[in-house]
């Protein structure tokens, strides 16, 4: 399809679409998709990766999953494939119960797509609430965000997102993609990014509230030291007694680390409550 003829991209929407088959046969073979899997597209657009996994989920007994917030695209998506094998949402993902989807299927999902900048962020953290019930995830994103999310310990992207996207998920960078492969074209490059679950979480349930606290209060002001960033809640001598240096920064700390803060800050707060 001509850029001509695509219908007028939403800027709300943060709409960039893929039109280059090349790139969508990457990310098709990346994904792999399988009959049997239970498998959701965020964000289709136009189509052109739903008309590539539905290629692949010929033999599948269950229709793939579509969630569209552009009511204008409904009719191009609707074209693709009947309802038996095309189900589309027309919905906000953010607003998705993704549990309702899995129970629905009767198994884990697995999750793909071409996600709008403007939300990709607010988008990951909906999705990790329902890491429970997904397989795996893949994702067109900014490669600004994904380097952050894939960063280490000690570089210049590792931050917030790093650590609790890693809690989480294994984490991994598949390959670039660049401007020209979108329309309109993006003034950022992009890459695609695959999220796997940790099979045992990292974090326990009764430490998260804590862990996304200490992680927070940690990267709150990146230039400032630990012990300047935790003032009035862990002191010098806690920290060294977690093994955490006060004077480091948060880039320094890995996850284990802030596992080791998420505990203490759980028993000052049971504390406070006596």
């Amino acid at each position: 399809m001509q850029a001509g003829h695509l219908p007028t991209p939403k800027k709300r929407f943060g709409q960039n679409f893929l039109v280059q088959p090349g790139i969508v046969r990457r990310i098709v073979a990346a994904v792999a998709p399988r009959p049997e899997d239970a498998l959701v597209e965020i964000g289709p657009g136009l189509g052109a990766l739903t008309r590539a996994l539905l290629e692949q989920l010929a033999e599948s007994p269950w229709p793939l999953q579509v969630i569209e917030l552009d009511r204008d695209m409904i009719p191009v998506l609707r074209a693709l494939a009947p309802e038996t094998r095309l189900e589309i949402l027309s919905s906000d993902a953010l607003q998705v119960n993704f549990g309702d989807l899995a129970d629905s299927a009767g198994r884990v999902l697995r999750v793909v797509g071409n996600l709008p900048y403007n939300i990709s962020t607010p988008l990951l953290f909906h999705l990790l609430d329902w890491r429970e019930r997904i397989a795996d995830m893949h994702f067109m994103l900014q490669k600004e965000v994904v380097d952050r999310i894939v960063a280490r310990p000690g570089t210049s992207s590792y931050g917030r997102l790093s650590v609790m996207v890693q809690a989480a998920c294994e984490a991994e960078s598949l390959f670039p993609v660049a401007p020209g492969n979108f329309f309109p074209i993006p003034k950022v490059d992009s890459a695609f990014l695959r999220l796997k679950p940790h099979a045992e979480p990292l974090v326990p349930d009764l430490l998260k509230d804590d862990f996304a606290k200490g992680v927070s209060m940690a990267f709150a002001q990146r230039r400032k030291t630990l012990a300047n960033n935790f003032k009035g809640t862990l002191n010098g001598d806690m920290l060294r007694s977690l093994d955490i240096d006060p004077q480091g920064r948060a880039e320094t700390l890995d996850v284990p680390d802030f596992l080791r803060i998420a505990g203490a800050l759980q028993i000052l707060r049971e504390g406070d409550r006596t």
